[in-house]
């Protein structure tokens, strides 16, 4: 993946208030840290990270951070954003060797609709990035599984992503990544029905109320 040049600006003035008025300028809290070199706090441009993160590699794009004419190979390692304006709030980098391997979440996105899911089936899909080991240029940026065919019943695990072979991950190839589930059914227990109040009790009267043939009635002559 190609590298990406990203201007850096150090920052002394640290705690909330500094940062919020970096934020209202456009500029994003940082620090950089890694390699047994010291931490170092920065600003960059929020919107030119904001386009890199949105970019087809995402936090996997390996930036180079220019601060002070030095040139620092970097990846991005935590991300904070506002929980309700998904603004970059704070961001931390990671100093990287091209020739040392580095672990990296991948994202793992699937591909078609299952025969399954077709008959009523439900997708479920159980992992959505996968942590791998490579040299920081040979980052895959996205796993891709075909679910096609899968039916009612039927998985995808770990052993089915093709991985290069210069990757490698510690997921256990028997971990479920995507599965086409049964549909649920609800099952509603029958409930017998409960005689309303009053309902025996009239039942009772209505047979008291009929009088056995022949027998006298209440106020008749035999009741004399």
């Amino acid at each position: 993946m190609p590298d990406i040049t990203l201007a850096a600006v150090p920052r002394s003035d640290l705690g909330s208030r500094p940062a919020g008025r970096l934020r209202r300028e456009g500029f994003v809290p940082a620090v950089v840290y890694g390699l047994g070199n010291d931490t170092v706090t920065v600003t960059v441009p929020s919107r030119d990270l904001g386009r890199i993160l949105s970019g087809e590699s995402g936090a996997n794009t390996l930036i180079n951070l220019e601060l002070g004419g030095d040139s620092m190979l970097t990846l991005v390692r935590q991300i904070q954003r506002h929980p309700t304006r998904d603004e970059l709030v704070h961001v931390d980098f990671i100093r990287i060797r091209r020739d040392v391997a580095v672990a990296a979440d991948v994202p793992l996105h699937l591909l078609g609709e299952p025969a399954g899911v077709r008959d009523g089936g439900l997708l479920e899909q159980l992992v959505f990035s996968v942590t791998v080991e490579a040299m920081p240029g040979n980052i895959p940026v996205v796993f891709e599984l075909d679910v096609s065919e899968l039916v009612i019943g039927d998985q995808r695990r770990a052993s089915d992503l093709s991985l290069p072979a210069d990757v490698t991950t510690q997921l256990d190839p028997e971990t479920v990544v995507a599965q086409v589930a049964a549909p649920r059914v609800v099952v509603e227990e029958e409930v017998e029905e409960e005689p309303v109040e009053g309902e025996e009790g009239e039942a009772v009267e209505g047979a008291a109320a009929e009088a056995p043939s022949g027998a006298p009635s209440e106020g008749g002559d035999g009741g004399e």
